[in-house]
């Protein structure tokens, strides 16, 4: 409750508001929404009416509210309980039974789990390379069966692995240097295994003393996102134990996953009712930086000039929830031979969101066309992103559109540069 009064109704999170922006609906606004939650938190309105369900769901959960609001509401925090409210007292309205059931046993019984979560990304991998699925998609088969898994499919087929056999780094370039270890992540490790390649290369390459972190699990960004909190939290215990028994000096923590990073920094609101886990929860988000905001602040040593037109788009959890905003395009600027065009609207929401891109497609769809309209007024040949989720629907974007340009991690263009210096053995 002391969060929800901290709104002000001032109204300046509606222009920042993707849903607010095209529904025009008072309760698709934050404010309209913290409305709502403030009445159930009074017992004025009964979390299990649909009407309040609807209007929570449509929420993307992008956070840009929290830059444009001025008393500082942690909007991000609220959305959460409200879904944990949902999930408690309305399972199954409105979005749908089939979708959620769905959501929640992915999210339950196979994430959590590392073995069953290498065994499901397995599969997508082989799904991707699949002739027939791209038959059935261009032949418009998936479409009669739903929207939702029309583009689905797209998503899939259009994520591109980087290759990641790219050599390895010299043992004299780690030693010395700053500890640090790179989360992995899901998507991330399962369809771009190749960025956390990149990524484990670069920081090398820079003279970090990169170290391996084993058994580590899911973060729980997405459970946390749907309001199953209760196995967000018990990822966040397994993760804080798996970083804590390294020897030695704790290492940085470096995420190229913006939805990631923004919950892991988050681990210590995450778990501050656990008396166990609240100041070790502290301790671990303390450690955590993105790797633009690490390599934006250490700074990257220069490689072979890569002669390409590129812009960038910001993740929302990265922008709005991080607060990372200039390390990007900064890093960006380090890389000899690029050309930077910035993107209007750069920090803007693409609609991914998680699964909302599968929820949502229409709404989904409406703000990804918008994007890819901007995109193409940058004539950029590479499209910049450094959220995975981003990446893939930012990809499907330019497949639908036309947009004629490819979608890569800011850590694959500083790779290739440092690859086409031969500094990889």
């Amino acid at each position: 409750m002391d969060k929800l009064l901290g709104c002000i109704h001032c109204g300046l999170c509606l222009p920042v508001c993707p849903t607010y922006m095209e529904l025009g609906n008072e309760n698709d606004s934050p404010r309209g929404r913290i409305y709502l939650m403030r009445a159930v938190a009074d017992g004025r309105l009964d979390p299990a009416e649909d009407a309040f369900a609807r209007h929570i769901d449509l929420c993307l959960g992008c956070r840009a509210c929290e830059t444009a609001c001025p008393a500082g509401v942690r909007y991000g925090l609220l959305l959460e309980s409200a879904r944990e409210e949902l999930l408690e007292h309305n399972p199954s309205a409105p979005a749908g039974r089939i979708e959620r059931a769905l959501l929640s046993f992915a999210l339950r019984r196979i994430f959590p789990y590392p073995n069953r979560l290498r065994l499901l990304f397995r599969f997508l991998r082989a799904v991707r390379k699949s002739t027939l699925l791209k038959l059935a998609l261009r032949e418009g088969v998936l479409r009669e069966i739903s929207p939702q898994a029309e583009f689905a499919a797209l998503l899939l087929v259009s994520t591109r692995e980087s290759d990641t056999n790219h050599g390895s780094i010299a043992n004299r370039e780690n030693s010395g240097g700053p500890g640090v270890t790179v989360f992995t992540g899901c998507v991330m490790e399962g369809l771009y295994k190749g960025v956390n390649d990149a990524t484990a290369r670069v920081l090398a390459i820079n003279g970090n003393n990169v170290v391996e972190t084993s058994a580590q699990v899911c973060c729980g960004a997405l459970h946390a996102h749907s309001g199953d909190l209760d196995t967000a939290r018990q990822l966040a215990r397994r993760n804080i134990d798996v970083f804590e028994s390294s020897e030695g000096s704790p290492p940085q923590i470096i995420v190229n996953a913006a939805g990631c990073g923004a919950l892991l920094k988050e681990y210590g609101e995450l778990l501050r009712d656990d008396s166990d886990y609240a100041l070790r929860a502290r301790d671990f988000s303390a450690r955590v930086r993105d790797v633009t905001e690490y390599l934006g602040e250490t700074g990257i040593i220069a490689g072979a000039p890569i002669k390409r037109r590129v812009t960038f788009d910001a993740p929302c959890h990265l922008y709005h929830a991080q607060r990372v905003t200039a390390a990007p395009q900064r890093l960006l600027g380090l890389i000899p031979g690029l050309e930077y065009v910035p993107l209007e609207g750069m920090q803007d929401c693409c609609g991914g969101a998680g699964t909302y891109n599968l929820s949502e497609p229409e709404l989904s769809g409406r703000l990804l066309s918008g994007k890819m309209s901007k995109v193409k007024d940058t004539d950029a040949e590479v499209l910049v992103t450094a959220n995975p989720g981003c990446q893939m629907q930012l990809s499907a974007g330019v497949t639908l559109s036309g947009a004629g340009c490819r979608v890569a991690h800011i850590v694959e263009l500083i790779d290739e540069s440092y690859r086409a210096a031969g500094m990889y053995k």
